[in-house]
């Protein structure tokens, strides 16, 4: 036995362990808790681990995400040197996540949600709505995932920008990066969307700090992490003014607690992590293609870089 499944949800566990044993139904795959011989394991797909659960694996060799992010797994952690660590690539992902995105950044322009609570108040109240050429989308990370979304938004019409830690260039967006060019980045952004892995770096990045470089009523939409948002801080962006609103699909505890105050704020827009989730069947056979790849000493497909953490 020496692939085995840790996934802190049941439902999304059974998906992936159907996708798994379709892909491959010669392997036997034992999922946590019910592992007997966890010294024989030396892959593990994961979501979500509990913590200091790798130490009980001595001759793990992979741990591969389920998803596209990796920092659940750090946070799991601590990972042996030795183990390579994996994450999801799938095209579906992109292209689900960049039509997230453009649904919120048009819902903003065009005032959907305004007009949906003055239809719950029975109030016809037409406003001038904002036009593509007139607002510039600002997208901090320029990985798979805001490529794609500046490429949609490009083509939507809207003027976009990007930035990242380290200089990127791509044609129709202006790219900015590091600290010393993230305020040019932010001073004529009017949409905000944060797309950045979750690093030591990046953690509590969306703060008063940022905030006070955008321009006045701008708007936050955040699809990385909740730990990315200084949640205190948004409320205060809100209340004086400096931003309009935000649309909020990622928190620091999921699911939201039901005396949380963002439930309360008609400014914030929430969804339950949604923007983007991934299909086992899709990318079930990737992870298969990874187990095999190491049982035969071959360079793993989607490997993550421990220092940049994604």
């Amino acid at each position: 036995m020496s692939f085995a499944v840790i996934i802190n949800h049941d439902l999304f566990k059974k998906k992936w362990l159907q996708a798994l044993r379709q892909a491959a139904p010669e392997l036997p795959i034992a999922a946590f808790p019910d592992i007997a011989s966890p010294e024989k394991v030396t892959f593990l797909l994961v979501w979500r681990p509990p913590a200091g659960v790798f130490s009980r694996f001595s001759n793990l060799q992979c741990i591969a995400s389920a998803g596209a992010g990796v920092d659940h797994i750090f946070r799991a952690g601590p990972v042996p040197e030795n183990v390579s660590i994996t994450r999801v690539v799938d095209e579906q992902l992109t292209r689900d996540m960049g039509l997230y995105l453009a649904g919120q950044v048009i819902a903003y322009a065009r005032d959907f949600y305004t007009y949906l609570r003055a239809q719950q108040q029975r109030h016809w109240r037409p406003r001038m709505y904002k036009r593509t050429d007139d607002l510039t989308v600002g997208i901090m990370g320029l990985g798979v995932l805001g490529i794609h979304a500046a490429e949609v938004l490009h083509q939507l019409g809207f003027k976009v920008r990007g930035w990242s830690r380290t200089p990127k260039s791509w044609p129709h967006i202006q790219t900015f990066a590091g600290d010393e060019q993230l305020p040019a980045f932010l001073q004529d952004t009017h949409i905000l969307i944060n797309l950045l892995p979750l690093t030591e770096q990046t953690r509590g990045i969306l703060s008063n700090e940022l905030f006070a470089m955008l321009p006045d009523g701008a708007y936050l939409i955040n699809a990385a992490r909740g730990a990315h948002l200084v949640e205190k801080d948004l409320l205060t962006a809100l209340d004086s003014g400096k931003l309009t609103g935000a649309c909020l699909d990622v928190f620091c505890e999921e699911p939201l607690p039901n005396d949380h105050p963002f439930w309360e704020r008609e400014s914030i827009i929430i969804t339950p992590h949604v923007a983007s989730i991934t299909q086992p069947e899709r990318v079930a056979p990737q992870i298969i293609d990874n187990y095999y790849r190491l049982q035969k000493g071959q360079p793993l497909l989607h490997t993550v870089d421990r220092q940049r953490g994604y």
